[in-house]
């Protein structure tokens, strides 16, 4: 792991870099919802929505809003945080890209993230089949040929999932579907992608 300073928000990739948070952050008037958790997840959703579709996956780091203030201040400023008394508690910071045709999970357990990160998210886009559809996958498919063949399915639905996790171990999710992209059809829940939630909840555990 890279030397980095504590209250710096920052994860080291495979080339032991830090992404320092010299990337960007969501902005927007921000989603209503019941935590900052729910809060932060929607405002990352509307964020990679913004961006359009067949990107590649997107880290952030969550970090506390008023510790960032507090200890890093140009940064704040530089966030567009500073004297904003509306801000939301938890404030996303995009990190580095993720490595061209590194395997997600891979990448994932080459995290190390500093005492200043609150939680981290990830987006990601998919392709999925409905429940009616999944007593038709052959056996015996390895990962690979699974998803070769759930993307040749007529069933087939593409969708964005963010996915995030705290420190305390809080997590929540939010899928998009891209037939449905529209606000009002994001569906949210701290259970919608276990796999995925489990992998960011790892890399605090280093």
């Amino acid at each position: 792991m890279s030397n980095v300073s504590p209250s710096t928000p920052s994860a080291d990739g495979p080339s032991g870099g830090p992404a320092d948070g010299s990337g960007t952050t969501p902005t927007g008037s921000g989603p209503i919802a019941a935590s900052p958790l729910t809060r932060a997840v929607l405002e990352i959703d509307e964020y990679a929505s913004g961006l359009g579709w067949d990107l590649p996956a997107r880290l952030f780091a969550l970090v506390d809003t008023a510790r960032l203030r507090g200890q890093e201040p140009e940064l704040a400023a530089q966030l567009g945080l500073d004297g904003d008394d509306s801000a939301a508690p938890l404030t996303p910071i995009e990190q580095d890209e993720i490595p061209a045709g590194t395997a997600l999970d891979e990448f994932l357990a080459t995290i190390a993230w500093p005492d200043a990160v609150a939680g981290c998210a990830l987006t990601v886009e998919r392709q999925m089949l409905p429940p009616s559809a999944e007593t038709q996958v052959p056996d015996g498919l390895d990962e690979r040929a699974l998803a070769t063949w759930v993307a040749s399915h007529p069933d087939r639905q593409e969708v964005r999932m963010t996915v995030a996790v705290l420190r305390d171990g809080a997590r929540e999710s939010a899928l998009r579907l891209r037939a449905k992209d529209s606000p009002t059809e994001v569906l949210t829940g701290p259970d919608l992608v276990p796999g995925l939630a489990d992998a960011l909840a790892a890399t605090f555990e280093s």
